[in-house]
């Protein structure tokens, strides 16, 4: 084993058996089943609440539990005084974004871990932090899109990418308005329960057993219908905005975690904000605007091609939520 801190699991009661490089970590096959090695930059009070919660999860859910070396620590340092962690890991692969079938599981897995998620104790999960009010995410976002569109108007050669702005700008702007607008008029969603964080197709990884939920590095409290929102949006945009897809995946949520009118609601609002579109303009704004990728380009062409159809899928949760 020559990787790049292996020699930290001799710290473990594991027969090492072999190694690979995988994605920014060391895949190890033991005694004990597949186990992933991966540098720690979280602080140990956070490893540790993670990895509480995980414990209490295991039973209804598969997830990438810690392993504790010999001296009962969930962090080992190599020679060099390099902190690494140790979980468990599935021999999977990430859940499809044209399978519908596995598209669904994924979101009745994130509904199995929302259930269970309510009913940690808080003194286990404040540990993990806690995500920004959505107000005050919308208000932000949108002061910028205006720093944005200042700036690109006062430009006096305009690059593609800015031609596109001035092209989209309008019509995507008027939805994050409307979005902020709505939200300050609707009652609070209660931020106390853990979510996933990140959920997304990368951390949903399938094998003969099903489908298990790993990488729990930007969980914390909030609203539980985020992590929803961001699978879901995912999976649209990978799919033309497909009404019919959005329609079953979340009925595949509901099946096992109905929603609140309320957090419809939310879930409704977080679509309706152009998330996306900021992303691409932020970059921009904050980048080298001497030279613009090309793959930033066609990301905004992309946007402006699946409004209408984004529009549709829009109206259809308008409906059912208002």
């Amino acid at each position: 084993m020559n990787e790049q801190g292996t020699n930290v699991l001799e710290q473990y009661d594991l027969e090492v058996l072999r190694t690979g490089r995988g994605r920014g970590a060391v895949l190890c096959e033991t005694n004990d089943g597949l186990k992933l090695l991966k540098e720690c930059r979280a602080p140990a009070g956070r490893i540790e609440a993670e990895a509480r919660c995980k414990e209490a999860l295991s039973d209804t859910l598969r997830l990438d539990g810690y392993v504790r070396n010999r001296e009962g620590s969930l962090i080992s340092v190599d020679e060099e005084e390099i902190p690494y962690t140790l979980r468990n890991w599935f021999d999977g692969r990430e859940c499809s974004t044209r399978e519908e079938r596995e598209m669904a599981e994924a979101v009745r897995l994130l509904a199995r871990f929302h259930r269970a998620a309510q009913r940690l104790p808080e003194e286990w999960t404040s540990g993990l932090g806690r995500a920004p009010v959505l107000r005050n995410v919308f208000d932000r976002h949108n002061r910028e899109l205006r720093r944005a569109r200042t700036y690109i108007r006062n430009t006096v050669q305009k690059s593609e990418f800015e031609l596109c702005v001035i092209r989209s700008y309008e019509r995507f702007y008027a939805q994050a308005e409307r979005a902020f607008f709505l939200l300050q008029k609707m009652e609070d969603v209660p931020a106390e329960h853990l979510c996933h964080g990140e959920f997304t197709q990368h951390h949903v990884l399938m094998d003969r057993d099903g489908a298990a939920l790993v990488d729990f590095s930007r969980a914390g409290l909030g609203v539980q219908v985020s992590d929803l929102y961001l699978f879901l949006r995912k999976m649209m945009e990978k799919n033309d905005w497909s009404r019919e897809l959005g329609e079953k995946l979340l009925a595949a949520y509901e099946e096992v975690r109905p929603l609140t009118k309320t957090e419809r609601r939310y879930l409704y609002l977080l679509f309706l904000y152009p998330e996306k579109y900021w992303k691409q303009i932020n970059y921009y704004y904050n980048a080298n605007k001497a030279w613009i990728p090309g793959r930033n380009i066609g990301k905004l062409t992309a946007l402006e091609e699946q409004f209408d159809a984004r529009e549709d899928f829009l109206a259809w949760l308008d409906r059912e939520t208002g």
